[in-house]
């Protein structure tokens, strides 16, 4: 719901990849189920603003003109609008192994670009007049597949592509819709050193600013202000947490260079102050083989990244991975602690009170998409419940 009292007109929702569905009809339904709880709860007296995730052939249904209308109707009838996409997954992401395929299609591929235009024809068919959409995508690709020069080369090509086409709805329809790298551990994209690195060294170099200007016919320097204004990055707060980022400073970076930070996602991440053997069993308690749980473990001697929780335990027992651990996996930010294990929730009450003082984003985003696979001590209600109790901390936090 919009924030009247936080600067910068922010809204605050829930991303609906919580819940299960990968088909136009099941995503549809599973808003009938579960916003009126939630509405009832956080929003009873003004429309609800919800974070719509879609997969690819929910993107490619909802496009045709019925469907859209039939889609205005119920939002109508919920009370409730969509101002953001979560346009990460292309496929399933619940009830299987997602793991590492969750990134693909990535911006290698001209069906990432295909599907990026499906979501935003949508967003902007059903995005209220006077306020901005937003995309969250991934952040180019996983670490191992966005590494070469042709790699980056082609997924710059590719984002150039998608952002001609959010000028062309702009031009259009009057709606602005920024696209949002969503920086993520062990991707081509996971830090905000990487983000500003890949704008400021590939992104605005002038035969890339020079391809946009041709597509959408006008001059470098308009071509420039437009890749500002229609990409960005999605800042996850787990995400940053997990990579040990001052989460505050790294959106005032962000924001210092020229980077617009389209969407924040409120989410925070497992800790582990200092790991222990007796900590081993609780901690592989979250390796529910759907998600990948990237682990980052910071000692004397640095940060030592492992791509998945069992490589971080199997390290460990090797003596290789002492000290403190960060584990990305999407935990309730209402609960202060997970028993034996923490949670880097002070980033998330750190960030919520920056928010307060300078609009460092306008579109808020509650993401704990694990409530399928959380140990069964961490979910205190039913899932409308908890998403609400969710949506109520942080708004709590924003307003103090």
């Amino acid at each position: 719901m919009k924030l009247d009292r936080i600067p910068g007109d922010a809204h605050l929702t829930y991303c609906t990849n919580i819940h299960a569905g990968e088909s136009w009809p099941d995503i549809r339904a599973s808003l009938d189920e579960h916003v009126p709880a939630i509405k009832a709860a956080v929003a009873p007296d003004r429309p609800l603003g919800i974070g719509l995730r879609l997969s690819g052939q929910a993107a490619r249904a909802a496009c045709a003109p019925s469907a859209l209308e039939a889609f205005r109707d119920q939002l109508g009838a919920l009370g409730a609008y969509v101002f953001t996409i979560n346009a990460f997954p292309f496929g399933p992401f619940h009830g299987v192994r997602v793991k590492e395929q969750v990134y693909l299609p990535d911006w290698r591929d001209k069906e990432r670009v295909s599907f990026t235009a499906d979501a935003a024809a949508v967003l902007a068919a059903i995005l209220p007049d006077g306020i901005d959409g937003s995309i969250s995508t991934v952040p180019g690709a996983f670490k191992t597949n966005g590494k070469s020069k042709d790699a980056i080369a082609i997924m710059a090509s590719n984002l150039v592509q998608a952002i001609a086409d959010l000028v062309y709805i702009e031009r259009r329809a009057g709606k602005r819709i920024a696209l949002a790298l969503e920086p993520e551990p062990c991707c081509f994209l996971e830090t905000t050193d990487e983000s500003v690195a890949f704008f400021e060294t590939t992104l605005l170099k002038p035969e890339i600013l020079d391809a946009l200007a041709g597509i959408i016919g006008t001059g470098r320097p308009e071509a420039e202000k437009l890749l500002r204004r229609h990409l960005g990055i999605c800042y996850d707060v787990c995400h940053g947490s997990v990579e040990y980022e001052d989460t505050v400073a790294a959106l005032d970076r962000l924001i210092a260079a020229g980077i617009t930070v389209p969407k924040i996602q409120l989410s925070a991440a497992m800790r582990v102050p200092a790991m222990t053997a007796d900590m081993i069993d609780a901690v592989m308690r979250y390796d529910d083989g759907v998600y990948l749980h990237q682990t980052i473990v910071r000692n004397a001697n640095g940060l030592t990244r492992f791509t998945d929780l069992p490589d971080a335990v199997a390290a460990f027992r090797e003596g290789r991975a002492d000290g403190e651990w960060r584990i990305h996996c999407h935990v309730p930010v209402f609960l202060s602690d997970l028993g034996a294990i923490g949670s880097t929730r002070s980033d998330l009450v750190a960030t919520l009170a920056a928010l307060r003082t300078r609009p460092l984003s306008a579109h808020l985003e509650v993401e704990t998409y694990t409530w399928d696979v959380l140990p069964d001590g961490l979910r205190t209600g039913s899932k409308s419940a908890d998403i609400a109790r969710e949506i109520i901390f942080c708004q709590k936090e924003l307003m103090e």
